[in-house]
């Protein structure tokens, strides 16, 4: 399943991505004791036994094999030099056939060193048919290894059994409207991914980098050098726990300065404060880190439940919204996070929430009942006993609304995408919204869709059956006829 998808700025990728340094004897021996290797926590010490048990009763039935192989071997020897079976014959015939006595000897007709095709010499490799076939692979190999300025990037968190990797995707605008999308790389990573970050704070030094934080069912949060391939750790961790539990010792988990306790749901990365970063999580608490200090900041509890979702304000980078499964959204100021802040409380749990990115004021939120809720703050009420009414009500999908994405060109247009395996495009003119497309994408249940900055009018989605999948949402006739004139944008490959 794919869980999580990010695009990354064209242009903000290395063209030629390095390949990892192998990690020292005392760096390898830190992530063993540190637990980072282990596969999952959850296989306790008597699975570890019951696994070494069996390793060694297939090692001695491996051994009997073998013993049992030569003694046989050993029989027919002492059989085949005793009697002049019909094996024996069949054997003899073999060798005869082959002739090994005259092995060594020349044919007459060719000469180990002969003048012929063997001394066919070339002036250059390109001439010479086997070495330029082999230099067109290596050139075909580097080109496809190259990410080229106009060249689309998308970073998708995906688990295929029980092995969590981030793959790096290259999506290629070819001409007559044509595309082409391919792995580049990838990354294993040791926990199951939940939500993605990408994020270019110089981590380690320059101008900006090229980074993806993940949050997983773990507490700690990864942030990965995406202009690393072959990388075994992450650059960064962002709390976590000092050691691992074990069964037998029932030790409970050390966790680190700052550290959330459970799982992380969400993430937000500030695009104004570029060293921050925003983490959501089951532990009822919305964090605010500097990745370039590696510590957090501050830590708020405004919620009652598990937080689901956080999203930084465009226009104004200091507010933070969060959602949680104590349906409700709070909106708060990181200059002043003691302020209780704003509340709305809607009717579901909150699956996932998003600024409009042409007004400050307006967001939309979606829940576990498939509806879509519309927001203007201007309208909220600082008495908590008073509700604010939303500014629209949209029963959009039949199953959870677990992802919706904003078009970062055309405004009022809105994806969202669903449990119940449809991705919908939506009108929110007036805050009277309408249905301008559907697809089923083939992709199961719809986990997460991003339109691209780059080119506006390609979303991508992701979902249950692990298949990425790119839509350009301008081949809809509907979405061309309202939205089009926004499509010449100037960054915006021509077709």
């Amino acid at each position: 399943m794919i869980s999580a998808i990010a695009w990354v700025p064209k242009g903000a990728a290395k063209a030629e991505p390095i390949v990892a340094e192998l990690p020292s004897k005392e760096e390898i021996e830190e992530m063993i004791k540190s637990g980072a290797l282990d596969r999952s926590e959850d296989n306790g010490d008597n699975g570890s036994e019951d696994e070494d048990e069996d390793m060694v009763a297939e090692a001695e039935k491996q051994t009997g094999d073998v013993a049992q192989a030569l003694a046989v071997a050993d029989a027919l020897g002492k059989t085949s030099k005793n009697k002049s079976g019909t094996q024996l014959e069949d054997l003899t015939d073999g060798l005869k056939e082959l002739d090994m006595e005259n092995y060594d000897e020349e044919d007459d007709g060719i000469e180990l060193f002969s003048k012929g095709l063997g001394d066919l010499y070339y002036p250059s490799n390109e001439m010479d048919p086997f070495l330029k076939d082999q230099d067109d692979d290596d050139s075909e190999e580097v080109e496809d290894m190259t990410i080229r300025p106009m060249d689309s990037v998308i970073v998708c968190a995906r688990t295929e059994d029980d092995v969590s990797h981030l793959e790096v995707w290259i999506y290629e605008d070819l001409d007559e409207g044509d595309s082409n999308m391919y792995v580049h790389h990838d990354v294993i990573i040791s926990a199951f991914p939940l939500c993605t970050a990408w994020l270019d704070c110089p981590i380690r030094g320059g101008e900006k980098g090229n980074f993806v934080a993940v949050g997983s069912m773990e507490p700690s949060i990864e942030i990965w050098d995406l202009d690393i391939i072959d990388e075994v750790q992450p650059c960064l961790v962002l709390g976590g726990t000092v050691e691992k539990k074990t069964k037998k010792g029932k030790k409970k988990p050390k966790y680190k300065d700052g550290s959330h306790t459970g799982a992380v749901l969400g993430l937000a990365w500030n695009k104004e404060y570029r060293n921050i970063l925003a983490s959501a999580s089951a532990d009822k608490q919305v964090k605010i880190w500097d990745v370039a200090a590696g510590k957090c900041n501050i830590t708020m509890e405004h919620h009652e439940g598990k937080v689901q979702a956080v999203a930084w304000n465009h226009h104004v980078p200091q507010v933070l919204l969060s959602g949680s499964f104590d349906r409700s959204v709070v909106m708060k100021d990181g200059r002043v996070p003691t302020h209780s802040g704003f509340k709305w409380s809607v009717t579901a749990e909150v699956e996932c929430l998003a600024w409009d990115p042409h007004t400050e004021y307006s967001f939309v939120v979606s829940l576990e009942d498939g509806t879509i809720r519309g927001y203007d703050i201007r309208a909220a009420k600082s008495d908590p006993s008073s509700e604010s009414k939303p500014s629209f009500t949209l029963h959009a999908h039949d199953k959870a609304a677990c992802t919706l994405s904003y078009n970062p060109a055309a405004p009022n247009l809105l994806a969202t995408g669903s449990m119940d395996k449809m991705v919908k495009l939506w009108d929110l003119s007036n805050n009277q919204p309408s249905c301008v497309a559907s697809k089923n994408p083939k992709a199961g249940a719809v986990f997460s869709i991003s339109f691209s900055q780059d080119n506006p009018f390609c979303l991508a989605i992701g979902g249950s059956k692990g298949k990425l999948g790119v839509w350009d949402t301008l081949t809809e006739t509907a979405v061309s006829g309202k939205f089009g004139n926004y499509s010449q944008q100037p960054n915006r490959p021509k077709a």
